[in-house]
């Protein structure tokens, strides 16, 4: 015999247990009051399928008996339509979206889902949550969170790169909740559909500093910076990771410098030119000694090098939008210009091929265009 648990005074009567107080809503479909020995119960759905399996779902604090018996109806609604009735949390909703990618599309388009997801859904605590649970409050904070700027962004345009940065992210996340709704994984897209990515900010890179220019810009630092817009250009890294790179990230056998930045750890080969300045760099130091510092003998940080560079910047007469970030915008620019292979580029760069494809693939047309202007044809 059910216990009736439609009215607060019913429930109020009841003895606190583990086992839920059942209500039946209609065939196979039960909604269930757990009293707590103190708080409020919690409410919990409980539906039978044709071939008498049960399956449960928690649908959180109510304080209407009708609040509860609409959620476990919609519940049970989805499933018939197809729904799949076991929890998924956004974490396996991505996992699904990199498995998806890795069978239908591509090696480099799931690895680079995956480095995303790894970096800001796996072991958060958007990732934990329960996809069905997402809402848009809470894709909007994860949004929100990435745009804290970086040790290594330093000019006017800090917040636009960080969201057109976001904006990528929020691209392949929503592309992987879509899929989890398009394969039955969740009822609706209630909690991501309107959240949108910013606007106007993805706009080519500038800044390009021509080859005599940079010979005028070296001349105008001070040694100390010098080194470091020289070891900029030479490895088209972020100024953050080179300020944080010690000798012992240096190895003189292989010609590498292992860095640690925004997406994470990655070994970089250097040209010969770079290794013959970094063996330089590295002598006479000890292992954990920095490899780039400043006159003091202090690390380099944003607020050290932004004022001396803009000052650097005006000497030498450059356009006021060359920052330090330019710096390695030119590197990239160059290297793509040269006939490098993007993916090289984008692993040593430390970014994705299609943020490479973006920004830069205007040049690796004109140098296709070049050699096709070489061919006799027609």
């Amino acid at each position: 015999m059910s216990t009736p648990i439609n009215s607060k005074t019913a429930r109020d009567r009841l003895k606190p247990r583990r086992e839920p107080y059942w209500a039946r809503m209609r065939a196979g479909l039960f909604v269930g009051y757990r009293k707590a020995e103190q708080g409020e119960g919690t409410w919990i759905a409980r539906r039978r399928d044709e071939s008498g399996k049960q399956a449960y779902h928690a649908l959180g604090t109510f304080a209407d008996f009708d609040d509860a018996a609409r959620q476990a109806e919609v519940w049970a609604g989805a499933i018939d339509s197809g729904v799949s009735p076991d929890s998924t949390t956004v974490r396996k909703a991505c996992e699904h979206y990199v498995n998806h990618l890795r069978l239908h599309k591509s090696a480099a388009s799931s690895n680079d889902a995956e480095g995303r997801f790894k970096r800001l859904v796996y072991g958060k605590d958007i990732g934990s949550l329960d996809l069905a649970k997402l809402r848009t409050s809470h894709l909007k904070a994860w949004v929100a969170a990435q745009l804290d700027i970086d040790e290594d962004e330093d000019d006017d345009e800090d917040l636009r790169r960080a969201k057109d940065s976001a904006n990528r992210n929020l691209a392949s996340f929503k592309a992987a909740l879509n899929l989890a709704l398009k394969d039955r994984l969740v009822a609706t897209d209630a909690g991501w559909r309107t959240v949108v990515p910013f606007k106007g900010v993805g706009r080519r890179r500038q800044g390009f500093i021509p080859l005599e220019q940079r010979a005028v810009l070296m001349t105008k630092c001070e040694p100390d910076l010098a080194r470091l817009v020289k070891v900029l250009l030479l490895t088209a890294a972020r100024p953050g990771e080179l300020a944080k790179a010690t000798v012992q990230h240096f190895d003189k056998a292989q010609g590498t410098l292992a860095l640690e930045g925004k997406t994470g750890f990655r070994v970089v080969t250097l040209s010969t030119a770079a290794a013959r300045f970094f063996e330089e760099l590295a002598k006479d130091k000890i292992g954990g000694a920095h490899l780039l510092v400043q006159a003091s003998g202090n690390p380099w940080n944003k607020d050290a090098w932004k004022k001396q560079f803009k000052e650097a910047v005006e000497a030498a007469k450059l356009a006021k939008d060359i920052v330090m970030y330019s710096l390695r915008h030119t590197a990239i620019s160059e290297m793509i210009a040269g006939g490098m292979d993007t993916f090289v580029v984008a692993k040593l760069a430390g970014t994705s091929t299609a943020m490479i494809d973006k920004h830069y693939g205007h040049l690796r047309h004109d140098r296709t265009r070049d050699l096709l202007d070489s061919v006799v044809l027609v």
